[in-house]
Formats: C-alpha cells, sequence, structure tokens
C-alpha cells in the first residue's frame, strides 16, 4: 500500500482562495511601498553560508537552514582518518613520551596528577615543546604523502588546528604515564579534526534566514550601480528551522522595506507612517507600533554595571513576553549577570505611562549614561515628529523591553503588536543598524528598515473577518459545453469578455448538464451561460436563480 504523501512540519500547501487572501495583502503592501519611493529586489533562496552565519547572535546561527552539497563524504572520512592515526598514532606518542623523559620538562610534567591543573608556565614550556615536534612532523607528512592535493589538504587541517592538536598531545603525554590507551585518544583527536574538516565540504550554502543580510551582500556587491540613499523592497520566503507553532513557521514570507545611506531620523519617522498607512488600509484597528533604542539598552546595561553581558541582557530581555518577569531574571541569573543588576533593573518590569513620561524616567535612569542619553534624544525625535504629524489607526509606545535579539541593531528598534484580543506574535519589525554593510567590507553605510510578517497578518486578518469578499472573486461566468458547434460561439464570446477583463471559461467536456451547474456552484461562479441562440444568450444567476434572454451587449452590463 502506497504510503500517503505528506509535507515536512511548519510549512504548508495554499489554496486558491488563500493565495487570493495573500495576493491582496502584497498588492496592498507593494502599492505604499512603492508610494513611499522604495525600489523591488529580488535576491536567491539560498545563500553562501558564510554570508549568513555569525549575523544573527547565536541563537540565529542554530535556526539556519543549511543545505548539503552533493558528493560520497563517508569516503572523505575514512581517507582522513587513515592518514591522519597513520601520523598521531601509538608510536608518535610513545617517541615523544620518550623525548620528554629525557629533557628538563619530564620531572615538572609528571610530578602532576592526572587530573591535576597544569600551570601557565609549564604549559607555555610544553606547548613549545610539542610545537617543536609537531613542526618536525609535518616534514614527515610532507615526505609520507605523495599526492600533492593530499599532502597539502593535510598539512593545511594540522596547521589550522595547531593549537587544539598541541593541547590534546599535552594531555595524551599525560595519560601515557598512567599507562592509558594512547590508540584511543590520538583516534579521538583525528575524529575531532575531521569533523572540522568536512563541515565545509558537506554544506557551504544555506537557505536565507531573513532578507536583511542578504540585502546588506546584494548593497555591497552592487554599490557601483546604485544611487544612495537606496531605498528598496522585497517580498519573498525565507527559512528558520525553528519549531513550529500557530502563527510560527519554517517557511514563510518577509515582506521588507528598507533605505540605506543616510542617518536621518526622518527615515525612523517615515517607517512608522508606512506601517501605519499599510495596516489602515487592510481595516486593521488598533494595532501598536512598539519603539526602543539600542543605545537605551547599552546605557541601561552600563549603568547596572553589566556591560560586558550586553548580548546576554537583551536576548533575555526579548523574551518577556514569553516567559514572564522571573524566566527574563532565572535566564540573565545563568548568564553571570549579578542580583544586584536585577535589583537596579526592576522598574523596567513595571514601566508605564505616556511616551513622554517614559522618556523622563528614563533620563533619571540612564542620568549617568552618555550612550543612553544619545538613545534617549534620538527617541524624543522620532515620536515628537510622529506625534505632529498623526498616525491613521495605530498607536506608537514606547516599550523598553523590546530588545529584538539581533545582533546588528544599533538605534532604534521597531516590533508591531496585533490588535489586543488577537492571540498573535508580532506582525511587524525592524530597526536602525549602522555599519550592517561593514560585515561585507563597506564601511559607514548606516541602514534602517521594518518587515511585515505577512503570514501572520493573513490570519490576524482571517480571525478578525476583514478580507473583502472580492477578494476571493472566482470565475463570474461560465459557458455551459452544449457540443461543438456550441463550444465554438461560446470560445468567441469569452475572448471577447477577457478582452474587457471579465473572468470567463468554458467547461471543458460535453457533460451531463446537471454535472456542468455543480461545478459552477461549487467554484462559486455567480453566473451561467446555457446556451447561444440566433444572437441571444441564456443567462443565469446562480444566486437568485433569475433566468433571461439576453444580447451579447447587456450579458457585458450584468457581469460587470
Amino acid at each position: 500500500m502506497a504510503q500517503k504523501p505528506s509535507i515536512p512540519k511548519g510549512t504548508r500547501d495554499f489554496s486558491p482562495i488563500e493565495v487570493s487572501k495573500r495576493n491582496y495583502i502584497i498588492s496592498i503592501m507593494r502599492r505604499h511601498f512603492e508610494n513611499y519611493g522604495y525600489q523591488p529586489i529580488e535576491t536567491p533562496s539560498f545563500e553562501n553560508s558564510e554570508t549568513l552565519m555569525g549575523k544573527y547572535g547565536e541563537e540565529g546561527d542554530r535556526l539556519i537552514f543549511k543545505i548539503l552539497n552533493s558528493g560520497d563524504y563517508y569516503s572523505d572520512f575514512f581517507k582522513i582518518k587513515r592518514k591522519l592515526d597513520e601520523i598521531f598514532n601509538n608510536e608518535f606518542y610513545q617517541v615523544l613520551f620518550q623525548v620528554l623523559k629525557d629533557s628538563n620538562l619530564f620531572e615538572d610534567f609528571f610530578s602532576l596528577n592526572i587530573n591535576e591543573e597544569i600551570n601557565e608556565d609549564l604549559k607555555s614550556r610544553l606547548f613549545e615543546f610539542c610545537n617543536e615536534r609537531l613542526h618536525h612532523h609535518k616534514f614527515i607528512v610532507s615526505e609520507f604523502l605523495t599526492q600533492e592535493k593530499e599532502k597539502n589538504e593535510l598539512l593545511d587541517l594540522i596547521n589550522k588546528n595547531e593549537h587544539e592538536i598541541t593541547n590534546s598531545i599535552i594531555y595524551t603525554l599525560k595519560t601515557v604515564s598512567d599507562k592509558c590507551n594512547v590508540k584511543f585518544l590520538s583516534s579521538d583527536l583525528t575524529i575531532k579534526l575531521i569533523a572540522k574538516q568536512l563541515t565545509g565540504k558537506i554544506s557551504e550554502k544555506a537557505l536565507r534566514y531573513d532578507l536583511t543580510v542578504p540585502f546588506a551582500r546584494y548593497v555591497v556587491q552592487h554599490q557601483n550601480e546604485i544611487e544612495f540613499p537606496f531605498k528598496r523592497y522585497q517580498i519573498q520566503p525565507v527559512w528558520r528551522a525553528d519549531r513550529p507553532q500557530k502563527g510560527r513557521f519554517r517557511e514563510f514570507y518577509q515582506c521588507d522595506a528598507d533605505v540605506v545611506g543616510s542617518t536621518s531620523l526622518w527615515q525612523e519617522v517615515e517607517l512608522v507612517q508606512l506601517y501605519d498607512s499599510v495596516f489602515a488600509e487592510l481595516g486593521l484597528k488598533g494595532v501598536t507600533i512598539k519603539i526602543n533604542n539600542r543605545k537605551i539598552l547599552s546605557g541601561i546595561a552600563e549603568v547596572i554595571g553589566a556591560s560586558d553581558k550586553l548580548i546576554d541582557f537583551t536576548v533575555a530581555l526579548d523574551k518577556l513576553d514569553k516567559i514572564g518577569e522571573e524566566g527574563v531574571k532565572k535566564e540573565m541569573l545563568e548568564k553571570g549577570i549579578s542580583e544586584e543588576a536585577l535589583t537596579k533593573v526592576q522598574p523596567l518590569f513595571s514601566f508605564t505611562g505616556t511616551i513622554q513620561e517614559k522618556l523622563e524616567k528614563l533620563s533619571t535612569l540612564l542620568s549617568t549614561s552618555e550612550e543612553g542619553k544619545k538613545g534617549i534624544e534620538e527617541l524624543e525625535f522620532i515620536c515628537n515628529n510622529v506625534a505632529k504629524l498623526g498616525l491613521q489607526q495605530a498607536y506608537l509606545d514606547l516599550d523598553v523591553t523590546l530588545a529584538r535579539g539581533l545582533n546588528y541593531y544599533t538605534g532604534a528598534i521597531f516590533e508591531v503588536a496585533a490588535p489586543k484580543g488577537v492571540a498573535m506574535g508580532s506582525i511587524g519589525g525592524g530597526g536602525r543598524y549602522d555599519d550592517l554593510t561593514g560585515i561585507f567590507g563597506l564601511k559607514n553605510m548606516s541602514g534602517v528598515g521594518i518587515s511585515f510578517g505577512l503570514d501572520r497578518i493573513y490570519l490576524v486578518l482571517e480571525e478578525l473577518n476583514l478580507f473583502p469578499e472580492t477578494v476571493t472573486a472566482s470565475t463570474k461566468v461560465l459557458f455551459l459545453n452544449l457540443g461543438e458547434s456550441q463550444a465554438l460561439v461560446a470560445m468567441q464570446a469569452i475572448q471577447t469578455l477577457r478582452g474587457l477583463n471579465i473572468k470567463a471559461e468554458l467547461y471543458p467536456d460535453e457533460a451531463k448538464l446537471d454535472k456542468q451547474f455543480k461545478y459552477a456552484e461549487r467554484r462559486n461562479i455567480s453566473f451561467v451561460v446555457k446556451e447561444v441562440a440566433g444572437g441571444y444568450y441564456t443567462l443565469k444567476n446562480l444566486a437568485s436563480g433569475e433566468q433571461v434572454q439576453a444580447s451579447f451587449n447587456a450579458v457585458v452590463k450584468a457581469l460587470i
């Protein structure tokens, strides 16, 4: 019996109705992006691994989908292991042991118990000794291997991992003195080295995690073709190896708008307006645009004495909505942030009032931090000007616990919450990044951008019943198939209707009328043309049941 087909967890198929609704959202976003001067670009679904890795923090890196290269890695594994085992074998360690025994290090080294820590001076002398022997052994490797490619590959592997190899040699030499199994230990070292060597061969590419880092790569790669400031929007899927749950998928679309090449805070003001204008047209009332500033977070970490734990502090704080105050405190303590620091940061967990009142409280809290005061100035500019310009339906709120966990934000941070009563995570987010392109070699290229969570916005509109009925409008009229001669006349009429932008189609087979009518009903088609005779069309409205004989012009009028 054939196994029932399925799709991976965290992915979805979309029906015609669902695609129509998604396209409705995208068309509104696209129109507003272009009204604000943003230009469309697209980037590949996958990037080189080094483009993505290390840009999202430790947690983000774990969620990147890596693409396996084609090739036989088992044979590579055993080939390299065999060569390494021949080099770092039992005899190698026994020889080193004997040489060490004859040296002035022997007495100091072997007077230690196997679990006793080696002091730094002795360790330094041992490193020097082992490196000398290792360099000598590289010469043996060079003589031992006849194939140039194999020789270079192995020598490169040893060169890149000299420190780790030396550490392992020191440990193994200690165990030799206690008659441990040298062969096992040397094999363990070779497996570690092979794992490092093969990682790059097994996977060199990865599915994009977001659109921002690929955009930074695009800007650097095409900098001579771009006019700065460069405003771009991008609507494409991204992938994350996350745990699927409501509103969280492993494959989903991001809809981004970014501008690079300007440090002006008017860009942040405009992005708040962009959020508001899109959600207003979608009919989403009560959306909250949360704002914070990474400089304020840096300032808070500074005044509580935890500057060296900034990333741990912000990552934990960003989880407040998910794990609560006690959960955040527990994680901070586990990351080495002191009880005293938590006492100082306590006011953040109950920070209330208007934006102006919150800014005043922050001014008091951060009075000794220049970085923090700079963040307050930036927030005042953005919030005051948004207030003067006004918003259509969204609310702007300062949330000092907002600390999106991405490493590249340096200024304003945004996150959009669905209307109250809708159990949904954020439906948008973004922020200012002062030197994201610097990781690709283009320095001092400040940028700021926002992202719309298409899939979550879809779920919110669905829950609130905000999709217009016209969004899912199907074919307007179906011509029934009454035989070859009627079909040709019908197709001529259909061709004209399509030219007038009226959705029309012919039932393809000459089937029973009952079957053709049921097909139209299941497709939610509004009208059916039963037959054409003497230039008149028998047009039936399936909703009302009304049926008329009409000229072609009258049919067009009824369908428009």
